[in-house]
């Protein structure tokens, strides 16, 4: 297994632990990532609620998410926990995510060029089983969901 293997299979299993313990606490797991800055590991985990998550709610995640990350993944080894809201550039990720921001202005990164780009700005305005179409400079875009790599609210 090499690096990027073991780093993504550490993000399903810290997803996996923190998914319920959300849930839980009326949360939406909204996004998991593992960074290294100076030789230190870093999980960084994005929850979010209606209203927005407070300060507040980040310390009480982390605490029992800090708990159950070392028992149940000790591969983890040492590292820092970060819990935070995913802020005005949220990924959006599941199909229910872009469902939620419909009429929102978002940006998308495609596998390959469509129309000759890869990268996208535009305001969300249709969501299908099998493509998104976003309004760009006041043309339509149909971008299949195959082809999003990446996509997140354009912030305000």
């Amino acid at each position: 297994m090499d690096r990027r293997e073991h780093k993504t299979g550490l993000v399903d299993q810290i997803a996996q632990v923190a998914e319920p313990l959300c849930r839980a606490e009326n949360f939406e797991l909204v996004h998991v990532e593992i960074a290294a800055w100076n030789r230190e590991t870093i999980v960084r985990v994005y929850a979010d609620k209606p209203g927005g998550i407070t300060l507040g709610d980040c310390a009480d995640i982390s605490r029992q998410l800090g708990d159950l990350l070392d028992i149940h993944i000790p591969a983890l080894g040492s590292y820092r926990l970060e819990v935070s809201s995913p802020g005005p550039h949220r990924p959006l990720k599941k199909k229910q995510d872009f469902y939620r921001f419909k009429g929102s202005k978002i940006k998308i990164e495609t596998r390959v060029p469509i129309q000759g780009k890869k990268k996208f700005t535009g305001v969300l305005e249709q969501i299908d089983d099998a493509f998104v179409v976003i309004a760009v400079d006041g043309e339509r875009v149909e971008i299949p969901d195959l082809q999003i790599i990446k996509a997140s609210l354009a912030g305000q």
